[in-house]
């Protein structure tokens, strides 16, 4: 499901992807020191962080600072700057992607009160750009720009299975992150269900991340790019009235199809059907068979 920490996995520690020339790898490395954890450093924090002298952060403050990238509160702590999200706001998976499924999110998430949440594949992770929550529906910790590892979700499971195969081997190779008794581990049986998913036309993760959720998702997809999202709807499991993923999965895939549509593209694959095996697990309700367990 799509219960999550803010950061399950990628740089956290100031670590770039690639190799920038000396001075702009260093301000990608103060800049990459803050986290969900760190929103708000000292100076001596992010040298520390950085592995920078304190001299050498400080040159750097001055610009950043002067940009609009960082800011400097009255505590003296430094701060993302509003500058950062501006541009950050340009990036079509994010806010502009964001910003044509609102409106369908708003509509699953009216029709059910439960949880909706979007998410699109950075590499070999998946990154949240939206989530709403109702207020009676199951905790989750998802945060919007959060990311997350892709083998254990139900938007996870679903840009894996639609990823290159390059980035699968990459992610199956392991070692795949276990965090409840009943999250899929072990390759094999990962692979037969992401082949599930790509016939199904969508994923069902039955506490896969906490033992209280169950989330079932569907794939967005963009003009000549294939799949580029994938919307989740996330509900709480509850011992002896578990929620069947066939009642869930129309109304999930239907809000998938009409966020392709409004990114300009046809609609791929047909919709969620009953008869078909069940991705929730072995004593989900729905009566449907399901895939060998690694449990």
């Amino acid at each position: 499901m799509d219960t999550t920490v803010e950061s399950a996995s990628g740089p956290s520690d100031g670590e770039s992807r690639a190799a920038p020339g000396p001075v702009l790898g260093r301000a990608l490395r103060v800049l990459g020191a803050f986290s969900p954890a760190r929103p708000a450093l000292t100076l001596s924090e992010l040298s520390r962080s950085c592995g920078l002298p304190t001299s050498t952060v400080h040159r750097m403050l001055g610009p950043l600072l002067e940009w609009g990238a960082l800011e400097r509160g009255a505590d003296g702590r430094y701060r993302v700057g509003l500058r950062l999200w501006e541009l950050g706001a340009l990036a079509p998976r994010g806010p502009g992607l964001r910003e044509r499924a609102l409106p369908y999110l708003e509509d699953l998430f009216q029709s059910t009160g439960e949880n909706v949440q979007l998410a699109v594949r950075e590499g070999t992770e998946l990154v949240f750009v939206e989530r709403i929550r109702g207020t009676g529906a199951v905790p989750v910790l998802t945060r919007v720009g959060g990311r997350f590892a892709m083998s254990a979700t139900g938007v996870g499971l679903v840009l894996l299975a639609h990823a290159p195969r390059d980035v699968q081997d990459e992610v199956l190779a392991g070692p795949v992150p276990r965090f409840t008794e009943r999250t899929l581990t072990d390759p094999q049986v990962l692979r037969r269900v992401l082949g599930d998913i790509r016939r199904v036309g969508y994923a069902v993760s039955d506490r896969q991340v906490t033992m209280d959720a169950l989330s079932v998702a569907a794939p967005v997809y963009g003009p000549g790019e294939g799949v580029v999202a994938a919307v989740s709807l996330v509900v709480r499991h509850c011992e002896g009235h578990p929620r069947s993923p066939h009642l869930l999965a129309p109304l999930v895939c239907t809000t998938a199809r009409a966020i392709t549509r409004a990114l300009g593209t046809r609609p791929t694959g047909a919709p969620a059907r009953e008869a078909t095996p069940c991705l929730a697990g072995e004593d989900c309700a729905c009566g449907a068979a399901s895939p060998t367990r690694d449990a």
